[in-house]
C-alpha cells in the first residue's frame, strides 16, 4: 500500500496547501490513504466542523487531533458524527469520539488509524499513551486483521516519541510523531518493520514561530510580556509529512521517505 501522513495542519495557510497539494499528490503518486493531523486548522488552535470537510474533501482519509482536539466548541457534537475524524486514544474517559479506527481503502484492505497523546511536557496530564496503544495494537493484528497500522503519537518530548516508535516495531506500518511543528530528518525504517519519523512537521508557513506570525511570540521571548493573541502566519505554505510504502502480506514498511511540498521547504517527493 501507499500510505501518506501530514502534518498538523495550521490556519488558512496550511489549509490552502492542502486544498491545492493533496489532490495532485493522490493521483500522481496513487495513494492508497491518507491521514492529515488537522487539530491546528482553525485560527491555529482546534478543529472546525467546516474546516474538517474541506480537509477530508481535499483527499483525506483520517483527521487526527491532539492537545487542542474540543479548543473548537462545534467538534464536541461533529466528532460524534464524523467517524473519519480521531482524537487521542488517552485525551479523557469522557471526551467524545474515538481514539482508532479501521478504516477500508479503494480496494477493500483495512487500515487502523490510531492517536495517543504523550505525557512529558505536556501542559496537562494524560493517561499513559503506552497501554492505550498496546491494547489497540493487540486487537488488530498486522498482516491479519488489518493490513496497515498508522500511529500518529502526539508530544513535545522526541525521546518519547522514539520510545513509542520501538514500542510499536513490528506491529505499526508507520509511527509518526506530531504536535512540534518542527520536521525531523530522522525518517527510518526500525528493526521489527515499522516505518518512524519523530516529527512530521507543520502544514504551514515556516516564516514564523512554529505556524504563528512572528510578532506576538518574538516579543514575549524577548519583553516576557505579551500584547495580542497569536495568530497564525499567512504566508505560503509547505505541505510537510511522510511517504510510506508498504508490503501487503505483511503490513510492514518497504520504503519511507519525508516529503516536503511547496513553501519555504520544498523538496522532491517519492
Amino acid at each position: 500500500m501507499k500510505l501518506l501522513f501530514l502534518g498538523d495542519v495550521v490556519g488558512r495557510s496550511g489549509r490552502k496547501a492542502i486544498t491545492e497539494t493533496l489532490p495532485r499528490l493522490r493521483a500522481d503518486w496513487g495513494l492508497d490513504f491518507v491521514v492529515v493531523n488537522g487539530e491546528n486548522a482553525t485560527g491555529g488552535m482546534g478543529l472546525s466542523p467546516d474546516h474538517a470537510r474541506l480537509l477530508l474533501e481535499a483527499g483525506a482519509d483520517c483527521l487526527t487531533l491532539g492537545d487542542h482536539s474540543f479548543d473548537q466548541k462545534g467538534m464536541l457534537q461533529f466528532i460524534e458524527t464524523e467517524p473519519r475524524i480521531l482524537r487521542p486514544l488517552n485525551f479523557a474517559k469522557g471526551a467524545p469520539g474515538r481514539g482508532h479506527r479501521v478504516f477500508s481503502d479503494a480496494r477493500g484492505r483495512k487500515v487502523l488509524v490510531a492517536q495517543a497523546l504523550g505525557q512529558v511536557f505536556m501542559k496537562r496530564p494524560f493517561d499513559d499513551p503506552f497501554s492505550a496503544l498496546d491494547a489497540v495494537l493487540r486487537a488488530h493484528t498486522l498482516g491479519g486483521a488489518v493490513q496497515a497500522v498508522m500511529v500518529d503519537f502526539h508530544c513535545e518530548a522526541t525521546s518519547e516519541k522514539m520510545a513509542a516508535g520501538h514500542f510499536c516495531d513490528g506491529r505499526a506500518s508507520l509511527v509518526v510523531g506530531t504536535h512540534t511543528h518542527v520536521p525531523t530528518g530522522d525518517a527510518q525504517i526500525l528493526p521489527g518493520g515499522t516505518g518512524y519519523l519523530s516529527d512530521a512537521g507543520m502544514c504551514g508557513d515556516y516564516l514564523s514561530v512554529i505556524g504563528m506570525d512572528r510578532v506576538e511570540p518574538m516579543r514575549r521571548f524577548v519583553t516576557g510580556m505579551s500584547k495580542g493573541r497569536f495568530e497564525p502566519a499567512s504566508g505560503e505554505a509547505t505541505l510537510s509529512g511522510v511517504y510510506v510504502e508498504t508490503d501487503d502480506r505483511t503490513g510492514k514498511a518497504q520504503r519511507i521517505e519525508m516529503v516536503r511540498q511547496g513553501g519555504r521547504l520544498a523538496q522532491a517527493g517519492p
